[in-house]
């Protein structure tokens, strides 16, 4: 069982619900260091003062803000430490909105909360009131020093903290110039085919990282001494497309030539079974 980050307890209203926060993702980058190529030792950064070239110790180091090219307000020690709140057990929740209403690009990342020993029935209460209402709450929490912004919503029979990014950190779509193109009838109709042809059910487990894949298939290999062949050229990047009807028709076709592929061989299991009763 994974152990908890944070424990506190959910609060709406005079009810409160003791909880605990575990990780909900497991990041699977591959790390690499950085080695002296000559006795494979693995090398050190150094705080350089490029000014006098001399290398500078934590004890004389001070934090600045830079306020103008090479200008900066100096922070003492503890002064940003002394503004950092209390830590809570409290997570409050001030408002339950329609999910729809949230945008994916103010979620920023995933934890689950479990109910505390005893909790369950208050817990399973409210994962249920949520559901039937449709309904997300809107908290704010405190987890070492640092005050979060956080949406909790019902995944099954679980509860889903999104840790969110507040306004002024998100760019509004709208100062993005859109790019002011008029598109004919006929090519929007078959881009409509297209991702008809495409569409199905989302399967998180068909999407895989292959890039990540090849570098510890390649790392296996080279641990147990095994040679390695040189990589293929990469393949020539697409020309411009010039006939961007044609391009899309072409696509539609493909793809339906696609699904009727992996449609056969179900058809063909199916057939077989019939047969034998």
């Amino acid at each position: 069982m994974a152990r908890p980050l944070w424990k506190g307890a959910i609060s709406f209203g005079l009810v409160n619900v003791p909880v605990e926060l575990v990780p909900a993702v497991s990041h699977q980058e591959i790390r690499f260091h950085e080695l002296h190529d000559k006795d494979q030792t693995r090398l050190r950064q150094r705080m350089i003062c490029p000014k006098d070239d001399e290398e500078v110790t934590g004890e004389h180091t001070v934090r600045g803000y830079e306020i103008a090219p090479d200008q900066y307000v100096l922070l003492k020690p503890g002064e940003i430490e002394a503004l950092a709140p209390e830590s809570s057990r409290a997570l409050v929740i001030s408002d339950f909105v329609p999910l729809a209403q949230i945008d994916p690009v103010y979620y920023e990342r995933p934890y689950y909360l479990r109910p505390g020993a005893g909790a369950e029935r208050a817990y399973r209460l409210l994962v249920e009131a949520m559901t039937a209402a449709g309904r997300v709450g809107i908290a704010k929490f405190v987890m070492h020093r640092r005050e979060y912004l956080a949406a909790l919503r019902p995944v099954g029979e679980l509860l889903c903290l999104e840790i969110m990014r507040f306004a002024d950190e998100v760019l509004p779509a709208a100062k993005i110039e859109a790019p002011a193109a008029k598109v004919p009838e006929k090519e929007r109709a078959v881009a409509e085919q297209l991702i008809a042809a495409l569409a199905s059910d989302f399967e998180p487990a068909r999407y895989k990282d292959e890039y990540r894949d090849q570098v510890r298939d390649l790392l296996a290999k080279k641990a147990k001494g095994k040679v390695i062949a040189p990589p293929a050229p990469p393949e020539e990047e697409p020309g411009e497309v010039i006939d961007l009807l044609a391009a899309l028709e072409a696509s539609v076709s493909q793809a339906r030539q696609a699904k009727e592929r992996s449609a056969k061989p179900h058809e063909q299991t199916g057939t077989r079974h019939r047969r034998r009763a």
